[in-house]
């Protein structure tokens, strides 16, 4: 019933396809009534509900397809395709897009850590990203979220408590181990993550993104990829080039979309970005016109 509520919610405020800002911190809706193939995208700390529909994430070649029975959690900063392959007028997608605060989430994980309650233990072994059941603890938090749309003025005084509220479902429910991970203390992994996605234009070293960790090369390399899936240099590189696509995508230049990514030679860029997608830069600019992208 629940979940009803949030897809009318959801329904009124979206009359066409596309994403929409809720006034809440962070939070975003959207909608999809036609089939996008996975694309280049760069998701920041963040949480994905489905309420109607399907939704496609690919992360270093493993696909993870989610619907209204799983929410996706993706708690450090990730080079990903994603997409919307099966929407239709008939079959219309409906989502919320939760972006995860590093400072609250952080926050609530060491408070979690010192009330002395039993945590929950994670399930499996999961990189870069992870599917999570819908719970009664995230579908309510999220239902008492949503309802603060119908009130410009619920939602200046209730939006960063019921936020709150979402945010601590996340961290006790089937992700909440996988989350914790990232936003508890001493992960050196999310740090160079975190500064790598707001650095994409200076020129990273591997060695120094290790010392910044407190690592040899080595023991950084293996720690980085069993939490992403990536090599570190994979990492910056789909970073950049995911980032240069999207960019490309909504009408910036190739030179442009190149230079703010961190490349200085032009060639190599083309060479990198064709290697990994399949065409040139300009083909890639010519076969996607500026839309308005989904999460």
């Amino acid at each position: 019933m629940s979940k009803t509520i949030i897809r009318q919610i959801i329904e009124a405020r979206m009359p066409r396809d596309g994403m929409a800002q809720t006034g809440i911190r962070g939070v975003q809706v959207f909608r999809a009534t036609q089939a996008i193939p996975c694309a280049p995208a760069v998701y920041e700390p963040c949480v994905i509900a489905i309420v109607s529909g399907g939704k496609e994430t690919v992360l270093d070649g493993q696909h993870h397809i989610y619907d209204s029975s799983n929410y996706l959690c993706c708690p450090m900063s990730m080079p990903v395709k994603a997409g919307t392959p099966a929407a239709s007028p008939e079959n219309p997608l409906y989502g919320i897009y939760i972006a995860l605060d590093p400072r609250l989430m952080t926050e609530l994980t060491l408070e979690m850590q010192a009330s002395g309650s039993r945590i929950p233990a994670a399930e499996g072994h999961a990189r870069g990203i992870r599917l999570a059941r819908w719970d009664d603890g995230f579908q309510d938090a999220l239902l008492r979220l949503m309802q603060l749309m119908a009130s410009p003025a619920d939602t200046a005084i209730l939006g960063d408590a019921r936020l709150r509220e979402l945010y601590y479902a996340i961290l006790k429910g089937e992700a909440g181990a996988f989350a914790r991970q990232a936003f508890g203390p001493g992960n050196a992994i999310a740090r160079s993550i975190a500064q790598v996605s707001t650095r994409l234009d200076e020129q990273l070293s591997i060695d120094d993104m290790a010392l910044r960790a407190g690592m040899s090369r080595a023991v950084f390399h293996r720690k980085f990829k069993q939490a992403t899936t990536l090599s570190p240099i994979q990492f910056v590189k789909s970073m950049r080039l995911n980032t240069a696509a999207m960019k490309i995508a909504g009408g910036m230049t190739v030179s442009e979309a190149a230079m703010t990514v961190g490349y200085v030679s032009a060639s190599q860029f083309s060479r990198e970005f064709k290697r990994m997608f399949g065409q040139s830069p300009r083909q890639w600019g010519d076969r996607h016109h500026p839309q308005l992208g989904l999460a």
